[in-house]
């Protein structure tokens, strides 16, 4: 099955330029917020306490918000939890406290809410959501120096930078969305974005399969138009791909449940731009680095003549 025909000729390259600046644009606004607002921490980076707890009735969160709130505790997060009675509190640690009192933190909240039972108490201290913070970056750092030099030797160098400076690009706009928004970023989050950097680099390792095997066939054609045919062979397979997946994750988005939308946004923000990058920013940055035939042809071996 094929969304286009395997002859289609579509110039994606004429619009490389502007693709280029529509990618700057949107990168510089994800640093500049993300510089301006930073991210909106969960529970998992910034410490604190998680408090499940179940009511003899459905639960009003609304109600439940107003009561936490008066009680002090203003930038908890309700959300439900398993069935319409049962409810999860979080509570995020205050900057400059160097420990949250998780004994005094449940009892507020039994008082605020004297209805609830509690069901169980999870609680993680700031030392350790510091910890997950820079590990989740040195994860995300890892990923893309492997990245680069798993490309680079596989297939040439413009290839290794172009696809490294779209795996850069995918989470830092991803990011971006998530600091001018205010979503909170916490684990999960973390684990779609790294999802997102293999799924982009799927697009762009068959973009460039393709290109290394059409430079050997097509002799004739320049190097942009070999990267249009590559494009435009594969093109069927991306769409089929993304949208497939997409599918999946809109399903996750709307129907998952409040636990789910930061990894489902995430991942619905990276499938997107992700499929955008693999052409426009992997692809036309090669281009640009003055990729050609040679530096894709294999180097013919010299044979010695011993003859007398």
């Amino acid at each position: 099955m094929e969304f286009f025909k395997h002859n289609t000729q579509i110039d994606f390259m004429a619009q490389r330029r502007w693709a280029a600046l529509l990618s700057t644009i949107l990168f510089l606004l994800s640093i500049i917020s993300l510089a301006v607002n930073g991210l909106n921490w969960g529970l998992d980076f910034t410490g604190g306490t998680q408090v499940q707890l179940s009511f003899p009735q459905e639960a009003n969160l609304n109600q439940i918000r107003d009561n936490l709130e008066k009680s002090g505790f203003k930038e908890a997060v309700v959300i439900s939890y398993g069935t319409s009675k049962d409810v999860l509190v979080t509570i995020s640690a205050k900057k400059g406290d160097k420990e949250l009192n998780k004994d005094a933190v449940v009892q507020q909240v039994t008082q605020a809410l004297p209805n609830a039972k509690v069901e169980q108490v999870d609680y993680i201290g700031p030392q350790v959501g510091q910890e997950l913070a820079t590990k989740g970056a040195l994860a995300i750092v890892i990923a893309l120096l492997g990245t680069m030099l798993y490309i680079g030797l596989r297939f040439e160098f413009r290839f290794a930078i172009g696809s490294t400076v779209a795996l850069i690009h995918d989470p830092i706009l991803i990011l971006g969305v998530f600091s001018f928004f205010h979503y909170e970023f916490n684990l999960i989050a973390l684990a779609a974005v790294l999802t997102v950097i293999g799924y982009s680099l799927n697009d762009t390792i068959v973009i460039f399969d393709r290109v290394r095997e059409n430079f050997r066939k097509l002799r004739k054609s320049s190097p942009v138009d070999v990267m249009n045919q590559s494009i435009n062979q594969t093109l069927s397979r991306t769409i089929m791909t993304s949208a497939l997946t997409l599918i999946v994750v809109l399903a996750l988005f709307f129907l998952g449940g409040s636990m789910l939308h930061g990894f489902a946004l995430a991942l619905i923000i990276g499938i997107v731009v992700g499929t955008y990058s693999s052409i426009y920013v992997a692809g036309s940055l090669s281009l640009a680095l003055g990729l050609t035939r040679q530096h894709l042809l294999p180097v013919p071996k010299e044979v010695l003549d011993n003859r007398p």
